[in-house]
């Protein structure tokens, strides 16, 4: 069992954990427990009523946050000629092809935050699925990483665009902003999400789709929310 601090105790406290609260509450409660002195990382849990194993309910997809994350993603694209000039113009940290893969190779360099490519460089970025796959990222067009209209996909990534997958417990984690967001930013993050999860609810999928959600800061105690909060967002 994981000891513990006494701030996170105390913050703990202020939270009543059999209770399901309402967005307006559960934020407020989340924000008024934040006790670290850097600026955290409001991240929430979704738990999906679906079958990870299945391959039409393995939920994968991404969303544009309206108030991006609090962080500016460094973007690395694989792209040759135009397109290569497109992904710079729109504001890729590197811009390479088979150079850039070698210095992955062989340097092991992992200077970025996410990886785009165009379908014509698949073939060789497939070369660094071991390096890649493992740290999530790996390009992929469920996610529209892979694609020729390059310049959309950095610019959605540098605007705030979040990948997300559910795991096999079928929760889904992502981060919808920061503590210094304030509420109304986080409610529209918040509602941006449960727009994107509710329409990805897989035909399949039987029983209750959304099982629970919990929002927390990265040091805080999760704090527990009306699964209707998701549809009340999103409506």
């Amino acid at each position: 069992m994981v000891k513990r601090g006494k701030k996170y105790r105390k913050a703990k406290e202020l939270i009543d954990t059999t209770k399901k609260y309402t967005l307006d509450e559960a934020i407020e409660k989340v924000l008024a427990t934040h006790y670290a002195n850097f600026d955290e990382s409001v991240d929430i849990a979704i738990n999906l009523g679906v079958d990870p194993r299945k391959a039409d309910q393995n939920i994968r997809g991404s969303v544009v946050l309206p108030h991006g994350t609090g962080k500016t993603a460094r973007v690395l694209a694989f792209a040759k000629g135009e397109k290569a000039k497109e992904a710079q113009e729109a504001g890729a940290d590197y811009v390479g092809a088979e150079e850039l893969i070698e210095k992955i190779q062989k340097e092991g360099w992992l200077d970025f935050d996410k990886v785009v490519a165009t379908p014509d460089m698949m073939g060789q970025v497939g070369k660094l699925g071991r390096i890649l796959g493992p740290r999530g990222l790996m390009p992929n067009a469920k996610t529209g990483t892979v694609t020729f209209d390059i310049g959309k996909a950095v610019k959605d990534i540098k605007g705030g665009k979040v990948d997300f997958r559910v795991d096999r417990a079928g929760v889904v984690h992502m981060p919808i902003g920061r503590v210094s967001f304030g509420p109304e930013k986080l409610k529209e993050n918040f509602a941006a999400v449960a727009e994107t999860i509710l329409r990805m609810k897989p035909a399949s999928a039987k029983g209750t789709y959304v099982k629970g959600v919990a929002l927390s800061t990265t040091m805080g105690p999760g704090v527990k929310l009306d699964p209707s909060e998701f549809k009340n967002a999103a409506a």
